[in-house]
Order: C-alpha cells, then sequence, then structure tokens
C-alpha cells in the first residue's frame, strides 16, 4: 500500500438506482455492508452518454477518498454505468436486472410500437402508448459505442424479466465472464418481500 492509500478510508459502495428509482434506495444496502460506506447516486441525465459521465465523475471522486469502491447498479443503472470508463476503479459490480443489450431492446420496443428504423429516423422522436420515448440519437449511439465491461460481476436476473431474455443475458453473462444467479418466478422489478429477501441472500453469499 503506498503512502497515498493509507490516508484513505477502506470502501465504498456506489448504487445507482434505475427507471424512476432514487438514490435513497441505497439505504437497503446498509445492512448489508455495514464496514463499508454506502453511497446513492441521484444522476440528473437520462442518456449513455450523458448519465455515463456524471457516473464516471462521481467514481473518481470516490476513488480519490477510498481505496476500493464497489458499484452497485439496476437495471437501465448498469447499463449507464458500464457506458463510462471506469473498468480501472471499480473492484467489483453487482448488478440487478441489468439491461447488457440496450440495441435489442429499442429494437423490441419498436416492434411493440411498430415503428420502422425509417420512422425513427426521419422523425427523431417517437413518444409510444406504453410511455417509451424512442429516439434516433439514442438508437445510433448504442449501435455506435458496443459495451466494453472488463469489472469482476455478478449478475441477479429473474425468470420473468420482461425487459431482457434468458438468451440475452445468458450471453452476456458468457462474454464478460460475470457470474449469474436466477431466481425463478423474479421479475425486472426486485421490490416484492420475497425477492428482497433473495437479493439479500445472494449478495450475502457473493461477499
Amino acid at each position: 500500500m503506498n503512502n497515498l492509500d493509507k490516508d484513505k478510508k477502506s470502501s465504498a459502495i456506489l448504487y445507482i438506482h434505475g427507471k424512476g428509482g432514487s438514490a435513497k434506495e441505497a439505504e437497503h444496502y446498509n445492512s448489508l455492508f455495514p464496514s463499508c460506506d454506502v453511497i446513492g447516486m441521484d444522476y440528473r441525465t437520462f442518456t449513455p452518454w450523458e448519465t455515463g459521465k456524471e457516473i464516471e465523475e462521481e467514481v473518481k471522486t470516490l476513488k480519490n477518498k477510498y481505496r476500493e469502491v464497489i458499484l452497485i447498479a439496476n437495471s437501465i443503472g448498469a447499463f449507464f454505468s458500464m457506458n463510462t470508463n471506469i473498468n480501472d476503479k471499480i473492484s467489483h459490480a453487482y448488478f440487478i436486472s441489468p439491461i447488457v443489450n440496450m440495441e435489442k431492446l429499442i429494437s423490441d420496443m419498436m416492434g411493440w410500437a411498430n415503428v420502422t428504423e425509417a420512422d425513427l429516423q426521419e422523425r427523431g422522436i417517437i413518444h409510444t402508448d406504453f410511455g417509451e420515448e424512442l429516439s434516433w440519437d439514442y438508437l445510433c449511439y448504442v449501435k455506435s459505442n458496443p459495451i466494453k465491461w472488463s469489472v469482476p460481476t455478478d449478475i441477479l436476473y429473474g425468470s420473468e424479466d420482461h425487459l431482457t431474455d434468458i438468451s440475452t443475458i445468458e450471453e452476456f453473462t458468457e462474454k464478460h465472464k460475470a457470474s449469474l444467479t436466477i431466481m425463478q418466478g423474479g421479475e425486472h422489478w426486485f421490490h416484492t418481500d420475497e425477492q428482497m429477501k433473495f437479493l439479500d441472500k445472494w449478495i450475502q453469499g457473493k461477499i
């Protein structure tokens, strides 16, 4: 350990929420990591090129204070986290229902909305009946910026996840040498008592 590291605290847990979530959700992890400082981040932007930069800045700040930064990211929070340059700054990551193939998800949503790429290119932004916004710029970014992720990662996935199918999560897991735990009957949003107990046991078994 060098002299600079001696002045740092031990470990920080950085929690990145999913869509509609908040930094307050990080409080759930205090009891799971009692010896660590748990920090929840409320990002202000909602595109991978902007939110990724926000997350990167937060990680840099934490690395100046702590010897180790561990990431917990939920849903699109995991996708945003992987659109950063933090591979060398995160010691470990826990992903809960991560979005691991945004291009496929956008394509799926376009199919649900009966929208073609030509339609989206022409209109730029299309608001769907199911509450999602389709963006041509977003799709172009995703196509041009494939995920490059090398952090040791554990993934928790629900078998009833309606946004990411099992083959997509398994493909990502194999490609990035991550571990995968599947909760049978689990949903994309882990929120029921049963689901949260499963999540807690999953993390406790990985620590």
